[in-house]
């Protein structure tokens, strides 16, 4: 199986590497890499920054959509790939396992919900990453994790869980670590013990399932060795309240994980690194640059 993933992308990245040399800043974006196992029909965008013989920091994009919507190609994810790229970051914005919108004419006791498959595909995209570095000119131990909304919230879970959870995918790329080195959770849900009563995407009520909503909350598995976290948070969301992000701010606080809460007055809900209230690429690239470059 692994055998047809590698082989189809390799003749991909072997024709992409004929391409001439794109201009500085110029940012080449290659659609719908096959990234997971056989016969998934979920993709990957790359958005590549200029060949300059260095290594460059990696950074999965996870879109939103609660967790049963949405694709990897939204304008958000433009914005965020074609804006990092930009400035030298080996991007990958992916699709992933979403639940069926249809949830509530299933029958939870026999529907298949997302999780945690949808998290097992954004470490597969971690682990892609570094199986090709060489041909990506990616420096491989430091890759980072962006997302919205929901993909906030995926964000998120890649920086918290490493191997002891008991979440990492049994392959593809299992010789790979998943483990990222920064994330940038924006407006993503992370308590949700304390969130909906319903969250339509586990298919369970909170009462009828809590277990599995712990299991979903980023809270339940922050610790202190965990990577550097960047949440930025709109005050008139009406969909992740700022309780949300104060409560992970709170909790990487107490655990003594670098973190930083960026408050954004006036900002709504699904938001790109552009929004009019206010332009987030200084503080995202100062955040990555920091972390993963080691730039003051």
């Amino acid at each position: 199986m692994q055998c047809w993933v590698r082989t189809g992308v390799w003749w991909l990245l072997a024709f992409l590497w004929t391409m001439p040399t794109a201009a500085a800043g110029e940012v080449r974006v290659v659609k719908a890499v096959a990234y997971l196992a056989e016969g998934r029909a979920e993709k990957a965008d790359l958005y590549l920054p200029e060949r300059d013989g260095s290594l460059h920091p990696g950074i999965v994009i996870i879109h939103g959509g609660g967790w049963i919507g949405d694709q990897r190609d939204s304008d958000r994810e433009i914005n965020i790939g074609m804006s990092l790229a930009a400035q030298g970051y080996v991007c990958m914005s992916i699709d992933y396992h979403l639940a069926d919108p249809e949830t509530k004419s299933k029958d939870p006791k026999t529907a298949t919900i997302c999780w945690p498959q949808n998290l097992h595909d954004c470490k597969t995209a971690v682990r892609w990453l570094r199986a090709h570095a060489k041909r990506l000119e990616l420096d491989a131990d430091h890759i980072g994790a962006i997302g919205g909304s929901a993909g906030g919230h995926l964000a998120a879970m890649l920086a918290v869980t490493g191997p002891d959870c008991q979440l990492d995918p049994s392959g593809p790329w299992a010789e790979q670590s998943c483990r990222i080195q920064a994330a940038v959770n924006m407006y993503g849900p992370v308590d949700t013990e304390n969130w909906m009563d319903r969250i339509e995407a586990l298919k369970f009520t909170r009462a009828e399932n809590p277990e599995l909503y712990k299991a979903f909350s980023v809270l339940t598995y922050v610790s202190a060795d965990d990577p550097p976290i960047l949440t930025l948070q709109g005050t008139k969301d009406h969909v992740t309240p700022v309780s949300q992000s104060q409560a992970l701010d709170a909790k990487l606080a107490q655990q003594g994980v670098t973190h930083r809460l960026e408050i954004i007055e006036g900002a709504g809900h699904s938001f790109d690194l552009q929004p009019e209230q206010r332009d987030l690429r200084p503080l995202v690239l100062a955040w990555f640059g920091q972390h993963l470059r080691g730039t003051p």
